[in-house]
Formats: structure tokens, C-alpha cells, sequence
């Protein structure tokens, strides 16, 4: 059986090497359930492959491929698939990834042979390849085309438990087109400019409970995280097989779970890897001496999401994240002291908010020293699976969806692309290694 799994070509309007790794997570997944299997991974949405080379990949006749969505990789996804049916007719269709997650339906209209939901893509994904490794085998996770039209699931997708997450290989990311997205820092993406990232999937799940956030849904309010050995152990072996200058600890909550942090920082300096490194999470999870000891390990960026500092808007938000300006200029003077560049996320036109506090909140954080990566308000249930590509992409974050677009929109957006803000000062602190 051969396998494709494809993140499918794209022009981002946001990049995160992080949401990436459900390809490269797929596919060890694969491998390690049909051990018989030829599985590639290709991440072909970062500026980084022609349609061209696209075409090479698909000539080659795969059984299944498996194609990556995401609420901002749907506007080449109808030809992308075109592709997969020219030149490898036989092969199954399914989709993967974010926004199938959150809308399944909305899939329906490509020509897609079946499509995974919520729940760990890699059990969905491995139903349909079951099915051809074991043709009597009958899918019951994911929706199916079938004669008769769409049949939905009949069982959920299963999360799988700690022990089988899969850890990505690094040798099949291409680690050079993410650098070439992330080396303008004006843009506001979450990679560190001029420094390789070792990208590192800690946890999934999260109980924090945003309304505007896909991840309990997709991943479960309760967490799975890797124990700390294995995720030391990750790393170093990642750093033998490639020159990597920090690391980003790829968790929804970073500092969830204090003890584990506690525990990490010190098997961390006992290992002595050295690549500093940056996570992200709540200041409701953080503290002055959690923050003080994670420096002291190497942490250079601590972001979290503070949305906003209006009283107005926090009325929106989980409990968690009801921050006073006190309690932010506290913990941002901890950050300081510790070495660690604060990076806040910032929600415009959240319900209850206003432009001018949005600034305010802003203010604050540049005044504080930190860095500020903003977004746009996106109620992802207000998506429709009737809507077309170009709809639906734009509940990407950085534009107003469809019911949604406030009178003052384009001062949102005015701020939104602000390029004149201060860039980040973290570059300074990451040594260049030999490549």
C-alpha cells in the first residue's frame, strides 16, 4: 500500500509550523500501524512546491492520499484534488485537519471519498487506510461517499491515549521554506526570524474553554501530555539529526500543569541540550517563580493569550482568562526579570470591545516590552457548510467572516496590519549554529 499524505499548496495568510505537523504526525502513524505501508509526507503549503512537483508525487500512483485542511488551506483544495484524480484515478480520497474538525459538511462538495472529523486525524485517517490494506474492512469513523451520498460516522474518532501520539520526523519537514516565512518579523508570525525551529507537539487538549478556540472540540477538554523523558529525549535526538537553534514547545497550554514544567526545566538543564526555547499559554498558569525557573532553562518567549485588557470584552472570555491590568503588569515585570520576552495575543473585535480599547490594550503591551501578535475575532459557529471557499477562508483571523464585520472594521484591520510596531528582540538571544 502507498501513501501520500499532503499539506496541499497554498499562499498562508498566517504560518505556524506547529498546526504543519498533523502531515508529518499522520504519517508516523501509518507507518507504525501498516509497518508493510510506503508512507510520504509531503508539506507542500509553504511557498516551497509547484504544481509541478506536485504532479511528480501523484504519478506515482498512491493507494490513498490523504489530503490536510485547515481554516486557511481551502482556496487551492479543489485543485489539488483535480490533480490526485488525473493522475492517480484509483487512489481514495480523504481529507484531514482543522476545519473538517469543525465542519465536516462543508467537504461534501469536493470530490473527496471520505472526510475525518473531530478527534485524532491519525485513527480517521487509519480507518480508510484499513479499508484497502483489508478491503472486508467497513469504516465507521469518518464520513463516506457512498452510492446513495454522504453517510456520516456511526462511532466517534477515537483520541488516542499518551503512549501512541506520534512524534514527528524531522527530516521530512522542510524546515528552509519556514524560515523564509518567518524572516519577516513585522508580520507577526509565531516563528523567531534568522533561527531553525525545532517544533515539538508536548500535549493535546485543553480545559480552558474559549469560545472562539477549535481545540477542545478537535482535542479533548482534558489534556495528554508526553511524559518529560520522553520529551527531553525527543529533543536531543532531533537536535543530533539536525541543526535546530531553539525550540518551540507546541502545547495549547503550555504551563497547564505546573509540576511537569517544574520537572522539565530541570531534566532539561541536566541534559545539556542547551537550544533555547518558548512556549505558549495563560497568565493564569504562570507565576513569578515558575517564570523565574523557566528563564533560568532557556525560556526566551513565553506568549499567551490575553485578548484583551476592556472589562467589556473579558465578559466573553472563560474565567481563566479575566486579567486585570495589575496582575498583567506583575507577571510582565517577571518576564523581565527573568529574560523572557512576553508575546501577547490580541483579539480585535472581540464582542464588547472597541478600537479604543483595543489600542489601550496594545499600549499596554508595548509599554511592558512585549511583543503584540494580533487577530481577528472569528466565531467558527457561524460557518455554514453551504458556504464556498472563498467564505469560508475568511474566518481565517485576520478578516471580518460574514455576519460578523463591525462599522469600524477597517480600523481593526489598520491595526491588524500594522507593520511599524516593534519587532521582536529575541533573535539577539538564539546563537546562529553551523549548518
Amino acid at each position: 500500500m502507498k501513501i501520500l499524505v499532503l499539506w496541499p499548496p497554498q499562499v498562508p495568510s498566517y504560518f505556524n509550523a506547529g498546526h504543519h505537523l498533523t502531515v508529518f504526525n499522520v504519517a508516523n502513524h501509518l507507518r507504525d500501524t501498516f509497518p508493510d505501508a510506503t508512507v510520504r509526507a509531503v508539506d507542500a503549503g509553504a511557498l516551497n512546491v509547484t504544481w509541478k512537483e506536485l504532479g511528480d508525487l501523484l504519478v506515482e500512483r498512491p493507494d490513498l492520499v490523504a489530503i490536510a485542511n485547515d481554516f486557511d488551506a481551502v482556496d487551492a483544495l479543489k485543485r489539488t484534488i483535480h490533480y490526485a484524480r488525473e493522475l492517480a484515478p484509483e487512489a481514495k480520497i480523504v481529507t484531514f485537519g482543522r476545519l473538517a474538525a469543525v465542519l465536516p459538511e462543508f467537504f461534501q462538495q469536493f470530490d473527496v471519498d471520505a472526510i475525518v472529523g473531530a478527534g485524532d486525524p491519525e485513527c480517521g485517517v487509519e480507518d480508510i487506510a484499513r479499508s484497502i490494506d483489508q478491503p472486508d474492512h467497513h469504516p465507521r469513523s469518518v464520513w463516506l461517499r457512498t452510492e446513495q451520498g454522504w453517510r456520516g460516522p456511526e462511532t466517534a474518532i477515537p483520541l488516542l491515549p499518551i503512549d501512541r501520539l506520534p512524534l514527528p520526523d524531522v527530516r521530512e519537514i522542510p524546515h528552509a521554506a519556514y524560515e523564509r516565512l518567518y524572516a519577516d518579523d513585522s508580520a507577526r508570525f509565531c516563528g523567531i526570524p534568522g533561527r531553525r525551529e525545532l517544533v515539538v507537539p508536548v500535549a493535546r487538549g485543553c480545559p480552558v474553554g474559549c469560545a472562539f478556540c477549535d481545540i477542545p472540540g478537535r482535542e479533548g477538554k482534558t489534556e495528554r501530555r508526553h511524559p518529560v523523558d520522553k520529551v527531553v529525549a525527543y529533543i536531543a535526538q532531533s537536535a543530533e539529526r539536525m541543526p535546530f537553534e531553539y525550540v518551540s514547545m507546541y502545547a495549547p497550554t503550555f504551563t497547564l500543569r505546573k509540576p511537569w514544567v517544574r520537572e522539565f526545566c530541570t531534566a532539561y538543564d541536566a541534559s545539556g541540550i542547551g537550544l533555547p526555547w518558548k512556549c505558549t499559554t495563560t497568565l493564569h498558569h504562570l507565576d513569578d517563580a515558575l517564570i523565574r525557573q523557566m528563564g533560568a532553562s532557556g525560556c526566551v518567549r513565553i506568549s499567551v493569550g490575553l485578548e484583551t485588557l476592556e472589562e467589556a470584552g473579558q465578559a466573553e472570555l472563560p474565567r481563566a482568562k479575566h486579567i486585570a491590568e495589575e496582575r498583567f503588569h506583575a507577571a510582565a515585570e517577571s518576564c523581565r526579570s527573568a529574560g523572557v520576552e512576553l508575546n501577547c495575543f490580541v483579539i480585535l473585535g472581540l464582542p464588547g470591545t472597541s478600537p479604543t480599547g483595543v489600542r489601550h490594550t496594545i499600549e499596554r503591551v508595548l509599554a511592558e516590552r512585549g511583543r503584540v501578535r494580533p487577530t481577528i475575532y472569528t466565531d467558527f459557529d457561524m460557518m455554514r457548510p453551504e458556504m464556498d471557499e472563498a467564505t469560508i477562508a475568511s474566518f481565517n483571523r485576520q478578516l471580518f467572516s460574514p455576519g460578523h464585520r463591525p462599522e469600524d472594521a477597517q480600523e481593526y484591520y489598520r491595526l491588524l496590519f500594522d507593520r511599524s510596531a516593534p519587532t521582536t528582540a529575541v533573535t539577539s538571544a538564539i546563537p546562529v549554529r553551523s549548518r
